[in-house]
């Protein structure tokens, strides 16, 4: 998220650059799974996240895996709600393509779309460091 907040600085007011990762990961996930699978990981991914951040339940998933919605909620949110709300969207979207494809094909995604972000396979799946261990 701070990479595309730092190359996208001018579009940032327009877009959050969680909705920038989503669309560069849809370009991508869309060529491997087409639009509905793209926006059937998309809409769960939403769904996760909005249990966790009320006011991501005003955000839709339209058909072709974009979002919408979020333009009208942002006049109302302060930023770090805004902040919270993208992170955790971007952590449910990641989290399951991890259950799905892996860690390592994870991975391999993200460094083909931001090459230039240093990540390793620790980066995924082994939750927050502060998490309670069950």
């Amino acid at each position: 998220m701070t990479h595309e907040e730092r190359e996208n600085k001018s579009s940032s007011a327009q877009s959050p650059a969680a909705f920038h990762v989503c669309e560069k990961l849809r370009k991508h996930l869309a060529t491997l799974m087409g639009n509905g699978g793209f926006r059937a990981l998309h809409s769960r991914a939403l769904t996760l996240a909005s249990s966790e951040v009320a006011w991501l339940r005003g955000v839709h998933v339209k058909p072709d895996g974009s979002l919408e919605g979020w333009e009208e909620l942002q006049a109302q949110l302060d930023p770090d709600e805004i902040f919270e709300g993208r992170v955790v969207l971007l952590a449910q979207l990641l989290g399951l393509l991890v259950a799905f494809i892996g860690e390592a094909l994870t991975l391999r995604l993200v460094r083909e779309v931001w090459p230039k972000v240093r990540l390793g396979i620790s980066s995924f799946g082994k939750g927050d460091k502060n998490e309670e261990t069950k």
